[in-house]
């Protein structure tokens, strides 16, 4: 849910009156850290495949 809820936050941002420039590299650095962790459940859940 925080990872949609950057994404809206990032894509729905007026250029002209939304956040600056460096407002908008934090959310996508935070958006970058949300979808590493997600990854990283992700690979907790579903064990490696036998070989």
């Amino acid at each position: 849910m925080a990872h949609a809820e950057l994404d809206n936050r990032i894509d729905g941002a007026d250029p002209l009156s939304g956040p600056d420039e460096l407002t908008l590299r934090r959310l996508k650095k935070q958006r970058l850290v949300l979808r590493d962790q997600i990854a990283q459940l992700e690979a907790m859940l579903d064990p490696p495949e036998p070989a």
